[in-house]
């Protein structure tokens, strides 16, 4: 059996509202995902001025025109997939003098319905993004569902890997052991934190 690393976990709080998470915030857990920029705002904002240690994770699809919130707020976004988004938050970054740590999302279950870079364009995408300079860290990807995930978890690790990247996001509440003995440093779990959403 692959030997299991202390990948970080990223308590998935959206759709969740403050009071059930500041719990875990009072304990001393540090990164948190959300996927709604606005809501993030709302619920983070005020949190994060008086927690600065908190790191808040961008895990859902960005919409351009709310790059520049984004950036203000997150300190990692997961979910890079296209030039036009590199490029915004790349002049983003630079009005703020920010340095947020980027992730590749990869679409790889080559899923229409899904966002991220096909793999055969990942090595345009990552060759861009450090022209702009932007921090690039890791992939990340989200597999098809109600299909074992582990082919795509060891094909992420393996081009991961082919980048020198030292993160990669993968893996959330039902297949999270399986995407730690692939290598992921971050996983996404929600309901096997704060319980299903309604």
């Amino acid at each position: 059996m692959k030997e299991l690393k202390s990948p970080k976990i990223i308590a998935v709080s959206k759709s969740f509202p403050i009071n059930e998470i500041l719990p875990l915030i009072e304990y001393g857990h540090v990164n948190f995902g959300e996927n709604k920029v606005q809501e993030a705002v709302d619920k983070w904002a005020k949190i994060k001025e008086e927690n600065q240690h908190i790191k808040l994770h961008m895990i859902g699809k960005l919409q351009t025109n709310k790059v520049k919130i984004a950036v203000k707020l997150f300190d990692f976004i997961h979910s890079v997939d296209n030039e036009k988004l590199a490029k915004k938050i790349a002049d983003e970054q630079l009005k703020l003098n920010k340095n947020i740590k980027i992730f590749i999302q990869v679409n790889i279950g080559l899923e229409n319905q899904k966002a991220g870079v096909n793999i055969e364009n990942i090595g345009e995408l990552v060759d861009y993004c450090r022209k702009l300079n932007l921090n690039l860290c890791g992939l990340m990807c989200i597999p098809p569902a109600n299909i074992k995930p582990d082919r795509y978890f060891e094909q992420m690790n393996k081009i991961n890997s082919s980048y020198n990247f030292t993160e990669l996001s993968m893996g959330m509440s039902s297949d999270y052991i399986q995407a730690a003995l692939n290598n992921a440093t971050y996983l996404r779990i929600g309901s096997s934190i704060f319980g299903k959403r309604f």
